[in-house]
This record gives structure tokens, C-alpha cells and sequence, in this order.
């Protein structure tokens, strides 16, 4: 008895900057989000076809690009109190893979910011695939997850008067992102 398997190819696929974003939210004094992004950032996605449990997922973003409406807080995000851009240009996601669980698509993978390495698990939302005018084809993710900063060594802060603390320990992660087919 004679089987033949297909072989599925593998397809790039890179983050389209142009239409993608990376922003998360912290709470400033315990009582509003405060909202940041980064400017500069890449990422990678390869799969068989557009089999999402084939991925394998990574990204880059440099943190001397955070942007959160104000320069002076930007420079202090910047600094050695938080991501201390000058000696950690970036931060990353590897080792990223798309699984399902009993809550929906997850992405899991080793997240890297001031050479702190852990493994996160963020929820993610396919939005499909599409072909642009000109023929490219497009693939959309949304992402809407938290992590800790604290266990990424992010831990400047200060107490408040009042009580409670300037900023969060949780950092809500929000990304829009729609990939190019390579």
C-alpha cells in the first residue's frame, strides 16, 4: 500500500507597519490609563499554508521609540528607571506559537525586555485573511493581553500620599496587527 503525503510549504509572513500597532495601557495613580506605543517595530511569522498551529512567531521593538504623548514621561521610560534604552535597545517576543485553549487562541512565547526573559501567554483574536487592491495578500491578529512589569525588571515607582502607588504593576499589551504574506 503505497501513501503519498502532501508537503506543505512553509509561508513567510512580516508585520506591516504600516497598518499594525503596538500600544498598552497602565494605570497612573490607580484611577486612569495612562496609553503608550512603540514607533519602530518588526516582526516575523512563518507557517505551513495559513495553518495558525504551524506558527512560529517573533517580534522586535526598540524601545528608544516608546511614544506616549509626552516627551518628558517618554524620557523617563527611557531611562535606567524603566526600559534603559541605551543598554537594552529591545525589547522581543520568540519562540512565539499560536495554540488553542479553552479560552480561544492563545499566543505563548519567550518575551525579552532588559534581558529579562519569561514566558507569556497573551490572548489573540484571527481576523482573517484578505487580498489588498494590489494583490498582496494580508493576514490580521488582534492581540489583548497583560503582563507583569515588575518581573521584567520594571520596577521604579512611587507611593502616593493617599496611598497605592504612581504606577501599575500590570501593563496591558494591545496590538492590531496585520501581516504581509513574504
Amino acid at each position: 500500500m503505497n501513501q503519498e503525503t502532501e508537503t506543505l510549504v512553509a509561508t513567510k509572513w512580516a508585520i506591516d507597519t504600516t497598518h499594525s500597532e503596538i500600544q498598552f495601557k497602565v494605570k497612573h495613580m490607580m484611577l486612569t490609563q495612562v496609553t503608550g506605543q512603540f514607533t519602530q517595530f518588526t516582526g516575523q511569522v512563518e507557517m505551513e499554508e495559513t495553518q495558525l498551529e504551524t506558527a512560529h512567531v517573533s517580534f522586535s521593538a526598540e524601545t528608544s521609540t516608546i511614544s506616549t504623548g509626552n516627551e518628558q514621561r517618554d524620557g523617563h521610560l527611557r531611562s535606567e528607571d524603566f526600559f534603559n534604552s541605551e543598554v537594552y535597545p529591545y525589547l522581543t517576543f520568540t519562540n512565539g506559537k499560536i495554540v488553542n485553549s479553552t479560552t480561544g487562541l492563545m499566543l505563548t512565547g519567550d518575551m525579552t525586555i532588559r534581558d529579562i526573559t519569561h514566558r507569556v501567554e497573551l490572548p489573540v483574536e484571527f481576523g482573517g485573511l484578505g487580498v489588498d487592491p494590489w494583490g498582496n495578500q494580508k493576514l490580521g491578529f488582534s492581540i489583548d493581553g497583560k503582563i507583569n512589569r515588575k518581573d521584567f525588571g520594571l520596577v521604579w515607582n512611587s507611593a502616593l500620599e493617599a496611598g497605592g502607588v504612581l504606577v501599575s504593576d500590570d501593563v496591558r499589551i494591545i496590538a492590531e496587527i496585520q501581516l504581509a504574506k513574504s
